[in-house]
């Protein structure tokens, strides 16, 4: 969105990093797949805290990629339970980065994810139902 100013979540973030030499590729760009790991442990955190226990990723949708994050910057990823099903959970989650000299913030990456919740014999169980957070 050029010319519009984007402000990150009001929340604490799930996760919070800085972006390292060892997370590049031999051009020296971030991996795309590290900060899609990054989200998904974001992600898992809120399925296992809603679920009460084990929760798997079954999708992810919507997933590009708007800025670059180079090394040395602070990535910061924001997760928000947003719906849940019998088993499953929708996940939305925000990747932003801000660097090391700037207190800007940019949104790099954006996706749903999906989990289900599993039990000890690894097959599907039920998750509390969704109260929305009071507005």
């Amino acid at each position: 969105m050029a010319g519009t100013e984007e402000l990150p979540p009001d929340e604490s973030p799930a996760v919070r990093v800085i972006a390292m030499p060892a997370d590049t590729n031999p051009y020296g760009d971030i991996f795309g797949g590290w900060l899609m790991s990054l989200m998904d442990s974001a992600a898992g955190s809120v399925a296992a805290r809603h679920s009460k226990g084990r929760a798997v990723t079954i999708a992810v949708e919507g997933m590009a990629f708007l800025r670059p994050v180079v090394v040395g910057d602070e990535v910061s990823v924001f997760a928000t339970l947003k719906s849940v099903g019998r088993t499953s959970m929708k996940i939305d989650v925000e990747a932003w980065r801000r660097t090391r000299h700037d207190d800007r913030s940019y949104r790099v990456t954006q996706a749903t994810f999906t989990f289900v919740a599993i039990g000890e014999d690894r097959q599907p169980r039920s998750v509390p139902p969704f109260t929305p957070p009071a507005a």
